[in-house]
């Protein structure tokens, strides 16, 4: 069988798969099974969905774009507040959104189309709906940048109408304005005593807490930097003494690292691609992402970490990861 049209015509069946769903279809393990998905990825004959079930993102064949929607469910929760109201308005402006809701937008990218729209002499970004067509596009925001301007008229028009027919339902309402509002009066002595009380008391207060709050935040900060160092010089007095050099260094934070190694072998020296992570346990997720970032490089994988692996991360590792390496330091 030609592998790669075997990979083409299942996901052709199957819709938007994950690598485990490939590599059992092709008879193949899951590195294999990603080396032939990066040469489809390579030519787009496949495509790669931002959206990751798991650790996982999913492939796809152009075309299969509506299909991811069936995955929505593996965002988070502000990223599928995000989803479902664009999927409902189709175009959103983003000045009319909130904070979060504007990162949300970013993080959808299977889903979410950014657009420079150029108007009243400025530009302005408006978020489409990825499956909306040119034509609907065009017309809902032309919608929104010119808005119709006859509804004053109408309902100014309705107004008169109303008032003409409805000349006695007009003195009643009037009358009722009229009626006194009653209004409790404070005396002027209670204000100015609990005034003298807040401004006695209040600031005192204030200024303890913020100081016991500034003296916490300041160990914890000091405990977490000594932490981060500390491992940091624990990896690299690792890598040292075994005469690994290292190539490349990437500090994601300061508790997850990425590296390019040249480690020392009976042929010669290898690159490997390392992940390093301060948790105290390593999960199969923490495992399934080092594995395909490895892959993506084509790179064979070593993992530093200073936690032990959950029972499912170690059953993983036996079955799903060939070749990783993991050590404890």
């Amino acid at each position: 069988m030609d592998i790669h049209r075997g990979i083409l015509d299942f996901i052709r069946i199957k819709g938007p798969s994950l690598p485990t769903q490939i590599a059992k279809h092709i008879g193949k393990d899951s590195l294999m099974a990603s080396v032939y998905l990066s040469e489809l990825a390579s030519t787009k004959k496949i495509l790669i969905s931002w959206l990751k079930v798991g650790a996982s993102p999913l492939y796809y064949l152009p075309g299969q774009q509506n299909k991811l929607q069936n995955f929505s469910s593996k965002l988070n929760e502000k990223d599928l507040e995000a989803y479902n109201l664009l999927k409902e308005k189709k175009i959103i402006q983003e000045k009319e959104l909130s904070p979060l809701y504007r990162v949300a937008m970013k993080n959808l990218k299977d889903f979410a189309e950014p657009l420079n729209v150029t108007f009243n002499g400025g530009t302005e970004i408006f978020w489409k709906w990825s499956l909306l067509s040119e034509q609907e596009t065009k017309e809902t925001i032309q919608s929104i940048v010119n808005p119709i301007k006859e509804l004053p008229k109408e309902t100014k028009k309705e107004e008169t109408k109303i008032e003409d027919n409805n000349v006695q339902e007009k003195g009643a309402e009037e009358k009722k304005i009229d009626k006194p509002i009653e209004e409790k009066i404070i005396p002027k002595k209670e204000i100015l005593n609990n005034k003298t009380e807040i401004n006695k008391e209040t600031p005192i207060k204030s200024k303890e807490i913020e100081e016991v709050q500034q003296k916490i935040i300041k160990t914890e900060k000091k405990e977490k930097k000594n932490i981060e160092s500390d491992f940091l010089n624990q990896i690299e007095d690792y890598f040292a003494s075994n005469g690994i050099k290292i190539i490349e260094k990437n500090i994601i934070r300061k508790t997850e690292l990425d590296f390019l190694l040249s480690v020392p072998s009976s042929v010669g020296n290898l690159t490997y691609y390392c992940k390093a992570k301060s948790k105290i346990k390593i999960n199969d997720g923490d495992l399934s992402s080092a594995f395909i970032q490895a892959q993506s490089k084509k790179l064979p994988c070593f993992f530093v970490t200073k936690g032990d692996l959950t029972k499912k991360a170690q059953e993983m590792l036996e079955q799903e990861f060939p070749g990783m390496h993991i050590k404890k330091i």
